[in-house]
């Protein structure tokens, strides 16, 4: 899939694009039903809220054949080649959830800020793709956006290590409240399967989800190769080490997986 240079340039302007219903029901209820299978395991992968509910499933790619699917799509892979210009890697693979009713908050922050600090990547040449498992709501704890933030560059931050299970380079109240006022705040939401791509220094954060309605998100940090991370603090299956490019599949892949997958079940 190549992005317009309408896209593009929208892009570039407020650093994240939404593509809603990028994927069908069809394939996105196989990667949910791994991901409340995944939710259930006591992996070392898998993280929890204080209060024991799921927070994130990491690496889940290399574990699952669902999600290893989705990893290579080409709906994800392609667009991040064509604006970097070269191949990409897998960085970070992620499923997040927000629990009914026990789903805790993303402080704000910016995603390269982590990946600079801990694990010494050299630019902000890597991007995030969310894929939305379930539909997301302005009630369920959606992701927020503070648009064209990420043009401020890699702003000061402060290790949180208190305020959730996931310690987070977090910033600071005044530095939030300058951005939003000069970007406003957004707050995407759509279908399952829309589709959301965004900058690597674009400031966002999610509320906590008090609903009776389940959030769970899968992120793809997708590097360009020559953009891969230096120093190896943080565990291989939270900052992967192997830089080997993408190959996408076909863009039939996960359409052709979860027929089989309704076969066998």
């Amino acid at each position: 899939m190549r992005l317009s240079e309408e896209k593009i340039a929208a892009f570039e302007e407020q650093g994240y694009l939404f593509l809603p219903e990028c994927f069908s029901e069809e394939e996105v209820s196989v990667l949910r039903d791994a991901a409340v299978a995944l939710f259930q395991t006591e992996r070392e992968e898998v993280w929890r809220e204080d209060n024991g509910a799921p927070r994130t499933a990491f690496a889940a790619h290399t574990y699952d054949d669902a999600f290893g699917v989705l990893g290579a799509h080409p709906r994800l892979v392609e667009p991040v080649q064509q604006l970097f210009g070269e191949p990409v890697y897998m960085h970070q693979f992620k499923v997040n959830a927000k629990a009914a009713f026990d789903g805790a908050v993303w402080q704000w922050h910016q995603d390269y800020g982590t990946w600079a600090r801990d694990d010494s990547m050299p630019e902000p040449r890597a991007m995030n793709i969310a894929v939305f498992l379930d539909e997301v709501m302005a009630i369920n704890g959606p992701l927020m956006f503070i648009p064209k933030s990420h043009k401020a560059g890699t702003l000061e931050a402060a290790h949180d290590t208190r305020t959730t299970s996931y310690p987070l380079w977090t910033l600071d109240n005044d530095t939030v409240s300058r951005l939003a006022a000069e970007g406003g705040i957004v707050a995407p939401t759509g279908p399952a399967g829309s589709v959301v791509m965004f900058h690597g220094n674009l400031v966002h954060a999610s509320p906590p989800n008090i609903t009776p309605y389940p959030r769970k998100i899968v992120y793809l940090t997708l590097s360009a190769v020559s953009n891969h991370i230096t120093k190896f603090t943080r565990a291989a299956w939270i900052a992967h080490r192997d830089f080997t490019p993408i190959e996408p599949v076909a863009d039939s892949a996960l359409m052709d997986f979860a027929r089989e997958y309704r076969k066998a079940g």
